[in-house]
C-alpha cells in the first residue's frame, strides 16, 4: 500500500471521510461502524472523542505545553511545574501523552479514542487511565475491547513497557492499514516538515530527532498479525 508521504505528517486529508462528524480513513470507517453496532448489542454506547488531527492542530497542543498555556502531565497524570525542566525534561514530559507534530498516529485518520457514552459524557471526560480501570465509567468498554477490538481490525497500541508513550486504554488503531503507514515513516521526510514549522524547542527536537521517532513512533505494541 504506497500513499502520498503527506499523509503521514498530518500534511493531508483528502484520504478521509465522514464518520459520525469525525474524519477517518474509509476502511477505520466502516470497521468502527461495524464495531459500534455490535458494542450497542451487548449494553455499550461506544463513541469517538478524537480521531484525525491535522499538523496545525498538533502544533497548536504542543507548542501550548511547551509555554505553559496547557497542563503537562507525568506517567501518573498529575501536573507537572515546568519552570524547573530543562528544555529536553519538558520534551520528555509532554511525549508521555502527547505527540510532537508530524509524530501523531492521529494525523493517519486509523488512530482514534473512545469511550462509552453510557457511563460518561464527553464533557466529563478527562482520558486519564482510571476512567477505564476498576470503577472507573469505561471499565466494561475497556473489557469490552479486549475480548473484541481485534474483531474488527482495532488494538491497542500503547500499552504499557511496550511503547515509548503512555498506556492509553482509550487509544485505539486499526491495525490493517495503520501498520502499512508506519512502515512507510520517514524520518528524514519529518525533519524537512518540522525545519519549516514553527514548532516550539524545534533545535532540541531536531538534534534527536531520530531517536525521538524510534520511540514514540516505531515503538508501539505489536499489531496482532505482527505478534
Amino acid at each position: 500500500m504506497q500513499i502520498n508521504q503527506s499523509i503521514l505528517y498530518g500534511l493531508d486529508s483528502q484520504h478521509l471521510v465522514d464518520c459520525l462528524g469525525y474524519r477517518l480513513q474509509q476502511q477505520t470507517a466502516n470497521a468502527f461502524i461495524a464495531m459500534q453496532s455490535a458494542a450497542k448489542a451487548d449494553g455499550i454506547d461506544l463513541q469517538i472523542c478524537s480521531a484525525y488531527r491535522d499538523f496545525d492542530r498538533q502544533l497548536l497542543i504542543w507548542n501550548n505545553k511547551v509555554s505553559g498555556n496547557r497542563p503537562v502531565l507525568d506517567q501518573n497524570s498529575v501536573p507537572v511545574d515546568i519552570r524547573f525542566l530543562t528544555a529536553n525534561e519538558l520534551i520528555d514530559y509532554i511525549l508521555l501523552w502527547s505527540a510532537i507534530p508530524g509524530m501523531s498516529r492521529h494525523h493517519w485518520g486509523t488512530d482514534i479514542d473512545v469511550f462509552d457514552a453510557n457511563k460518561i459524557n464527553k464533557q466529563e471526560l478527562q482520558l486519564v487511565s482510571t476512567e477505564y480501570q476498576a470503577d472507573g465509567p469505561c471499565f466494561k468498554l475497556s473489557q469490552w475491547l479486549a475480548q473484541h477490538a481485534q474483531q474488527f481490525g482495532f488494538y491497542l497500541p500503547f500499552q504499557q513497557g511496550l511503547s515509548g508513550v503512555s498506556p492509553e486504554p482509550w487509544h485505539l488503531s486499526y491495525y490493517p492499514v495503520a501498520t502499512h503507514y508506519i512502515k512507510q515513516f520517514n524520518p528524514a521526510e519529518l525533519a524537512a516538515v518540522l525545519t519549516a514549522s514553527d514548532v516550539s524547542l524545534k533545535q532540541h527536537i531536531l538534534a534527536q530527532l531520530d531517536e525521538l521517532v524510534a520511540e514514540y513512533v516505531y515503538r508501539v505494541a505489536p499489531a496482532p498479525q505482527e505478534a
